[in-house]
């Protein structure tokens, strides 16, 4: 592996940095994989030029635990843990991380370097007995830090919060092998508090069914809902609970909502014409087909890209079409634009809102909407708020399918994206609708009108 100096690292970050270059670039250049000019960028980020500099730190034996139990317990990555502890080489965890996992806790202990001592004299012996006894009360201490989080993620499957009715079990488990107030100390919980959990699990769970009934509505949705949406769900099911009993069933059970992610910004600067705000925010409408608005998103996975532009009813929030391309070309926009035009009555008069993406300031793209009888509609420069509803339809399609979920190759993401958005339109929920899908909605509408 190539050596690379403190200026070589400085070099690099700050190319990077000037936002000419990738990792891949620069990685190129220095003749190493992009990944290390990763880990030379965060270090520097999180702690300036000094953690570009080698660093030749001998590491005791609680620092490396309370490295490798703060990567367990935030489920951070090594790169992360690295830049947290300041550490220069990520690997330098994972040896550690293995030394643990093969030859248990003592293996990561300091071993007395040179021969062993042929003094007989008593005095020199006893403080090597105390350092010895030290280094015993060291390693089970150590043992009991890296039992508990084991067995914690044993009962927990790995996933959810971790509860205080959790900790309580796992120091009932543990308790036959370690003292149960150095357990208390490791959970953080009060000791009034594990004797309270352990009198209750005894009690048969009067939850049982109910917390059955969530992880089944889980399931079936993929894990897209919140504690509301459940609640309505159970009450369909004939199980009347508060929201908040929901929220608190569904901690215990390990289930959480996700985050979200930024949408792809299509602006170019004026390359056409640009329309008014005609839309202005009102994101209501009184019947469908009166006002539509669109934009495009784009995913990244497996090293490429893909990119999705749908048209969204504000009447009932449904997609009435949309394409995915692999480039963001303008057929990418034209091509969902007539799929929605086959569906529309040639007499209906709406407007159809977007951003000021290149997209739809190209000349074909307002004709096509002039000659339609459809007014177009733009967001003010800079002011996502203007088309809101559409960022908030990506959000809720990033978080509930693409951070949901792992796909074993581009081709599998789109035939799940596709599934995804005959889900949106025909079984999820919205509360504002009623608590009906999209479609449910427009055609309960329909009968009752």
């Amino acid at each position: 592996m190539a050596k690379f100096t403190f200026d070589d690292k400085l070099w690099a970050v700050k190319e990077y940095e000037k936002g000419s270059l990738s990792y891949r670039d620069i990685g190129k250049q220095l003749g190493t994989h992009h990944k290390t000019i990763q880990k030379w960028v965060t270090l520097y980020q999180a702690h300036g030029e000094t953690s570009l500099r080698k660093n030749y730190t001998n590491y005791s034996a609680a620092f490396k635990m309370e490295v490798l139990k703060y990567m367990h317990d935030n489920r951070a990555s090594l790169l992360e843990t690295a830049v947290k502890f300041k550490i220069p080489d990520p690997s330098t965890i994972s040896a550690w991380r293995t030394t643990v996992e093969k030859e248990g806790v003592e293996a990561l202990l300091p071993k007395k370097k040179g021969r062993p001592s042929m003094t007989k004299e008593t005095e020199k012996n006893k403080p090597a007995d105390q350092t010895n006894e030290s280094l015993i009360e060291e390693v089970e201490r150590l043992r009991m830090e890296v039992a508990y989080p084991k067995k914690v993620e044993c009962l927990s499957s790995g996933a959810g919060k971790i509860t205080t009715k959790l900790k309580a079990q796992v120091i009932f488990e543990l308790r036959h092998e370690y003292k149960v107030a150095e357990l208390i100390k490791i959970a953080g919980i009060p000791k009034s508090t594990y004797y309270y959990w352990t009198k209750c699990m005894d009690r048969p769970d009067k939850y049982a069914k109910v917390k059955e009934a969530i992880q089944e509505i889980q399931h079936e949705h993929r894990g897209r809902y919140g504690h509301r949406k459940i609640q309505k769900e159970l009450e369909r099911r004939g199980m009347q609970l508060d929201p908040k009993t929901v929220l608190k069933l569904m901690n215990e059970i390990g289930l959480k909502c996700q985050v979200r992610m930024k949408k792809y910004k299509s602006y170019r600067g004026n390359v056409g014409e640009v329309a008014p705000n005609v839309l202005n925010r009102d994101f209501q409408a009184d019947k469908p087909n009166q006002k539509w608005v669109t934009d495009v998103t784009e995913f990244s996975l497996f090293g490429q890209k893909i990119y999705l532009s749908p048209i969204l009813d504000l009447y009932n929030s449904e997609i009435i079409s949309y394409t995915i391309k692999f480039r963001p070309t303008f057929d990418l926009v034209t091509d969902m634009l007539g799929q929605a035009l086959e569906v529309l009555d040639p007499e209906v008069e709406l407007i159809l809102h977007s951003d000021q993406g290149w997209h739809y300031q190209m000349a074909k793209y307002q004709r096509i909407l002039r000659d339609s009888n459809i007014t177009q509609s733009m967001s003010r420069k800079g002011n996502c708020l203007d088309n809101a509803v559409m960022e908030n339809f990506f959000g809720i399609i990033k978080t509930e399918l693409l951070y949901l979920q792992e796909f074993d190759s581009i081709e599998h993401f789109i035939q799940e994206l596709h599934d995804y958005i005959y889900y949106y339109n025909n079984k999820r929920m919205k509360q504002k609708l009623k608590d009906m899908s999209p479609v449910e909605y427009r055609t309960h509408v329909q009968q009752v009108a």
